[in-house]
């Protein structure tokens, strides 16, 4: 009998906006067969939503909310570890002892915090600067053997990388490491999908523009009318081509994941008839695809009392393998035991 333990995938999500068709055609409809190869974590990362200034009734409904569409997408909290970050202490505590092997030259060159800086110029705090080592944390404290990531997290994975054989280095062996170098899972290809507004840019439950964003929670009226009026061009052709069309086809990567029909199938189907046909048939798709989500969401949502037994369910399960990580940690450190 092989008892060798499974490896682990951790992902998370800030609550921070609504989360939309990219959410989940990008990322949780991609976790949902994991569980059978990977012990599988999925948290919501609420310590990183507060380097940005945030109401604490709507953060704490967002968690109920992301948590409860997580369930409704498909995650069930029996085969996926489900949970909140901030119920779990080893994620500061390993925070602080990685930014004592971090680089300040290192955290300088990210890029996402010099966006991010130029959007909150009046709150450019130690948080945002730090949050890439809090993320290494989040990813060493768990063995993750892969991170799904997208582009805009590459480079903090990378970093997260170069911490943890920094560390090993100084206090592991070859044999015996501290922490498991993490390894990027691409999503595959075709699951990025763009905002409808602007098909250059990719759809997030943070736009200002709601108009921008298809969100899981969006009535079937409103799903029509925002697709209907997406971003497209004068040449009336349905054609794949992102350079030259990013909006048409744009369309044609939702159409096709929220149905299952090839681009090219779809190019075929849809050749001569303009874009009124095919825009009715991306919001059909779409509307039908959501509809078995926010059913499961609406039978789920109220029932606090199993949406919080859940989390702290999740919680203990999280903190055993978190905990076992940080014993690690402070052994070689050469801190007295608890």
């Amino acid at each position: 009998m092989n008892s060798a333990p499974r490896p682990v995938v951790l992902s998370g999500i800030q609550p921070s906006g609504h989360l939309t068709l990219g959410n989940y055609l990008g990322a949780i409809k991609n976790w949902l067969p994991l569980y059978r190869e990977y012990d599988c974590y999925y948290m919501l990362v609420d310590l990183h939503a507060i380097t940005v200034r945030q109401d604490p009734a709507a953060l704490r409904e967002r968690c109920y909310e992301f948590l409860a569409l997580y369930i409704a997408c498909g995650l069930d909290p029996s085969n996926n570890v489900l949970f909140v970050q901030s119920h779990v202490g080893g994620h500061a505590r390993l925070a602080w002892v990685l930014n004592c092997y971090t680089q300040m030259g290192e955290l300088s060159r990210m890029t996402q915090f010099k966006d991010k800086s130029q959007k909150n110029a009046d709150n450019i705090n130690a948080g945002l600067f730090d949050y890439p080592v809090l993320m290494a944390a989040d990813i060493l404290l768990y063995d993750s053997a892969q991170v799904p990531v997208g582009d805009d997290q590459k480079q903090h994975l990378e970093l997260t990388r170069d911490v943890a054989i920094r560390f090993n280095n100084l206090y592991g062996t070859p044999e015996r490491p501290v922490f498991r170098v993490p390894e990027p899972m691409i999503p595959p290809v075709g699951a990025r999908i763009m905002g409808l507004q602007d098909p250059t840019a990719k759809m997030s439950k943070s736009d200002d523009a709601v108009t921008n964003a298809l969100y899981l929670l969006d009535p079937p009226d409103i799903i029509t009318r925002k697709i209907k009026r997406a971003v497209t061009d004068m040449d009336n052709t349905v054609r794949y081509a992102p350079a030259e069309k990013p909006g048409v086809s744009n369309l044609l990567s939702i159409l096709s994941a929220t149905g299952g029909e090839s681009i090219a199938a779809l190019e075929a189907r849809f050749a001569g008839q303009g874009y009124g046909a095919f825009k009715s048939a991306v919001a059909e798709a779409v509307v039908e695809c959501l509809k078995p989500v926010q059913a499961r969401y609406h039978e789920i949502r109220e029932d606090r009392d199993e949406l919080r037994r859940i989390l702290r369910d999740g919680a203990v399960r999280a903190a055993v393998r978190a905990d076992a990580t940080l014993r690690r940690v402070h052994d070689v450190l050469g801190f007295i035991p608890e």
